[in-house]
């Protein structure tokens, strides 16, 4: 009796079992029908543009359906304009796909893919898992959008590069402006306003790279060792920075930098002629951009042959020192110590000369404990950090002046330049010295261009003191040195301990949003600004500084304004070039920082992002300086 009883059971629980089953199927066989119709209604949409792709993993069939809508988008852009060939033919006829045409793809999947909606069409008979990713053609139309206007964006920080004399940005903007044209639909017909006249780009950004490329003039002011020292200048000026390649005889070199129209090259050809090409496309440093890396790496941009400058010509002597070079190198360096406000006389600054002259043959001796007593302790620790910074040396006769602050004196500056082999890389800078009561050396840093120092002395007029504005330049100085020598002492201690820090991120994320027959997935992609705590940013700074050989800080672009409250807190709005030895980057950066006490600088709001964001400044028209970037107004 008891036996039947346990069969009976087992049975009845067999046929729950199978009736659970039996739903089961049915459920999955009607959402596998529903996804069936969907994708056939999408298919069949000429409103939509799609792309399938499988994989042995669900994100490799969702990588491959992105591409595969990607090469739809690119479609779209080359069947338009021309502007790079789809496909080519192989030996036997058949049709591929060129490297040109997979890079523009990329260009799109790896960036730009916003709103690509998912659907996942479950997996075949081979265990391959199957997804579509698919989008509005009005979706499309935004992507270009997006991608016209940073193409703007470059085209405007160009033009201000330029009229700072700083080439190198100005070449560097108007390449990457003209690389992301041709990724647009009908290149060829798109336009922008150049003081009130409608011109089209393609013509205009490569008419001013060859005209910049044509205002550069090179000479050798004098030579050093196996190398020389170069005079650059930029329409009949010295250059506020340009960087180059040279032909040593053999193989071209990494990326030199010039300043203030000074460079230098390490070898000289044994030759009548000197060939040097001007730097534009710097591809190393677009290693962080999904959307042009992917074209710098194929696609065929502009060929400047007016980057290609040769000094010298065939006559019988080996290249020669260019008197008018050398006085315009001097004249250089003399200018690189000038600054807004009088420099102290020789008797003020007799004594702290001296010990200038020893740090300066200290240096050339690498006998470096010999200057030791003349620096404080952190002094000192810095002017060791400085002389690991590369490889350290001084550039030519260094012509330097003494500037009196609040209870400092500042030392304008000894120019040097600091190679990194690895990395191919070569930096000039100037360095400044700023000298305690005592007379002791406490800082140093790499100083401000001249065309980023302009920018500030030029700002509030009579309104602001020139102590205020020395003040901010030996700030940003410091603050820029700080990162370059990784003293993540100092920039903890310039930080408020409870300082408003937001970094700005591109991030991809799967939502749920209804479309079409039903739900779907839907990937969003988009600049997410997270607020940090001073913590969390010390933490990632020192992962950071751990990471590289070299970093490497530029301002293409600043602007200060005085905070409304406050005394003296100052709003300033940095275009910031980040370069290191395994990441680049470039962004608009924002400090509010109290100089109340020019001892102790506070930073009270840091921002950093990627791009101009046009949610920032709701209203404001796109040709506004402030245009989608924080300013002051976005803290008070």
């Amino acid at each position: 009796m008891m036996r039947k009883r346990v069969i009976r059971k087992r049975n009845i629980l067999i046929g729950f079992a199978l009736l659970f089953a039996a739903g089961a199927s049915f459920g999955a066989h009607a959402a596998k029908q529903k996804e069936q119709s969907q994708y056939i209604s999408i298919i069949s949409d000429p409103e939509y543009l799609w792309g399938e792709g499988s994989g042995s993993t669900p994100d490799k069939a969702d990588e491959a359906a992105l591409m595969n809508l990607a090469s739809k988008i690119t479609v779209t852009v080359t069947g338009n304009s021309q502007s790079i060939d789809t496909s080519v033919r192989d030996a036997a006829g058949n049709v591929e796909e060129s490297s040109e045409f997979r890079s523009m793809a990329k260009s799109y999947s790896g960036a730009t893919l916003a709103n690509a909606e998912y659907l996942s069409l479950g997996e075949s008979k081979e265990g391959d898992f199957h997804v579509l990713r698919y989008m509005k053609r009005s979706e499309a139309d935004k992507i270009f959008e997006r991608r016209k206007e940073r193409v703007f964006d470059y085209v405007r920080s160009a033009m201000r590069a330029e009229e700072k004399g700083k080439v190198d940005d100005a070449l560097r903007f108007y390449n990457r402006a003209y690389i992301l044209l041709h990724s647009l639909r009908h290149p060829n017909e798109v336009k922008m306003d150049f003081d009130g006249e409608e011109r089209l780009l393609v013509n205009s950004i490569e008419e001013s790279m060859k005209e910049i490329c044509e205002n550069v003039s090179i000479g050798i002011a004098s030579k050093e060792g196996d190398g020389a020292l170069l005079s650059i200048r930029y329409k009949d000026k010295p250059a506020a920075t340009a960087d180059f390649r040279y032909f040593d005889g053999r193989n071209w070199s990494g990326v030199y930098s010039a300043k203030d129209g000074r460079g230098m090259i390490d070898v000289l050809p044994n030759t009548e002629r000197l060939e040097l090409r001007l730097e534009y496309e710097y591809r190393d440093e677009a290693q962080s951009d999904k959307e042009l890396m992917p074209l710098l790496d194929n696609f065929q941009g502009l060929p400047l042959r007016s980057a290609y400058l040769t000094i010298g010509n065939a006559a019988p002597s080996r290249l020669k020192i260019d008197k008018k070079a050398e006085k315009e190198f001097a004249a250089a360096n003399a200018a690189a110590k000038r600054e807004g406000v009088t420099s102290l006389n020789h008797k003020e600054a007799k004594d702290m000369a001296v010990v200038m002259e020893d740090v300066i043959k200290a240096v050339r001796s690498k006998n470096f404990l010999s200057v030791k007593d003349h620096f404080t302790p952190d002094g000192y620790e810095m002017f060791e950090r400085l002389l690991k910074y590369g490889k350290a040396l001084i550039v030519g006769n260094p012509q330097y002046a003494f500037y009196p602050m609040p209870g400092r004196v500042v030392c304008r500056s000894i120019p040097m330049s600091f190679s990194f082999p690895k990395a191919g890389k070569k930096f000039m800078e100037d360095v400044t010295f700023t000298f305690n009561p005592e007379g002791k050396i406490e800082s140093l840093a790499f100083s401000l261009g001249s065309a980023a120092r302009n920018d500030i002395f030029s700002q509030g007029g009579t309104a602001w003191s020139d102590t205020t504005k020395l003040t901010i330049c030996t700030f940003l100085e410091n603050y820029k040195t700080a990162f370059a020598l990784e003293r993540e002492d100092y920039i903890n201690s310039i930080f408020d301990d409870n300082a408003y820090i937001i970094v700005g991120h591109v991030v991809k994320k799967l939502t749920n949003q209804k479309s079409g027959d039903g739900m779907a997935m839907m990937t969003k992609e988009d600049v997410s600004y997270a607020r940090k705590s001073k913590k969390e940013y010390m933490q990632q700074l020192n992962r950071c500084f751990r990471a590289n050989e070299f970093i490497n800080i530029r301002f293409a672009d600043n602007d200060v304004q005085r905070a409304g409250s406050g005394g003296d807190t100052f709003g300033i709005q940095i275009k910031q070039e980040y370069v290191s030895s395994t990441y680049s980057d470039q962004g608009y950066l924002f400090l509010l920082v109290d100089l109340n006490d020019v001892d102790n600088p506070i930073i009270r709001v840091r921002t950093w992002q990627p791009e101009r964001n046009p949610n920032i400044t709701p209203g404001l028209s796109s040709s506004s300086r402030d245009y989608g970037i924080f300013s002051v107004g976005s803290f008070q």
